[in-house]
């Protein structure tokens, strides 16, 4: 499949795909006149590198983590970074679990004192 149709399926631009691709995130052939060209598992393979994005891992935690996720295989070296990301993840999400409830609070209070 083409870049732009890559692109639309996964709401990613074409100028992010060109950089997962400069960062060995994201594999694609050429066409004889120089189109790029990805297998259909590409838009699983970017919807993925999205997820641990907006996890908040960088290029190249991501990069470190691809080929485990693919082959389920790990390192014991990686296991512990691995291990260390989902601890990071964790405490983001009572941050925002803290957060969500402190708004709730707020809009609870605003709601009584509209009466």
């Amino acid at each position: 499949m083409r870049i732009g149709e890559v692109a639309t399926r996964t709401g990613v631009s074409v100028r992010a795909l060109r950089y997962y691709e400069e960062q060995g995130l994201l594999d694609s052939e050429r066409s004889p006149a120089g189109q790029r060209r990805y297998a259909q598992d590409a838009v699983d393979r970017v919807r993925l590198i999205q997820l641990l994005y907006a996890a908040g891992l960088n290029s190249k935690a991501v990069s470190g983590i691809m080929p485990c996720m693919e082959t389920g295989m790990a390192s014991a070296d990686m296991l512990d970074l691995l291990a260390a990301e989902r601890d990071k993840i964790d405490e983001r999400m009572r941050e925002l679990a803290e957060t969500r409830d402190r708004l709730s609070h707020v809009i609870e209070q605003g709601h009584l004192t509209r009466r």
